[in-house]
């Protein structure tokens, strides 16, 4: 890592780099005295709202309401032609469902792009989703500098 350098991102290379979708880390908190739980996730990300939408799996008995609660953050990074990028946004999240129809973040959602990856142990048809949106309290990018 020696000589390695970085600048920020400008916010059109940020939103450039992610596009309308890709693949990253969600972060929850759990406590003081507990790592944060992470999570690989799909997303979907709108430049002009700059908010981030993951659909998350809801397993039977999980405790889906409690993450709403949690301050997150989001990791998405890439190796590109020109170097290495990464992004990192926090926040909290808002579940779509909850949300006015005319909002930005639900607006948002016709914008987005979120892929999908089949990493269950039975067809994603059988798995339940909801929607989550996060929109930022910060949001920065990098890149390396060659």
């Amino acid at each position: 890592m020696r000589g390695l350098r970085w600048v920020q991102l400008s916010e059109d290379e940020r939103d450039e780099f992610l596009g309308t979708g890709g693949t990253g880390v969600l972060s929850f908190g759990t406590g003081v005295e507990e790592p944060p739980s992470a999570l690989p996730v799909s997303y979907g990300y709108s430049a002009a709202t700059e908010g981030f939408y993951f659909r998350l799996s809801s397993p039977p008995g999980s405790d889906k309401e409690a993450i709403t609660d949690r301050m997150v953050s989001f990791v998405t990074y890439d190796e590109t032609d020109e170097g290495w990028r990464s992004v990192v946004a926090t926040g909290r999240l808002g579940r779509i469902r909850d949300l006015p129809y005319d909002s930005t973040a639900v607006q948002g959602m016709w914008a987005i792009e979120i892929p999908t990856v089949d990493m269950f142990d039975r067809p994603p048809s059988e798995v339940e989703f909801d929607e989550y949106c996060l929109e930022p309290d910060t949001i920065t990018g990098r890149k390396e500098v060659r």
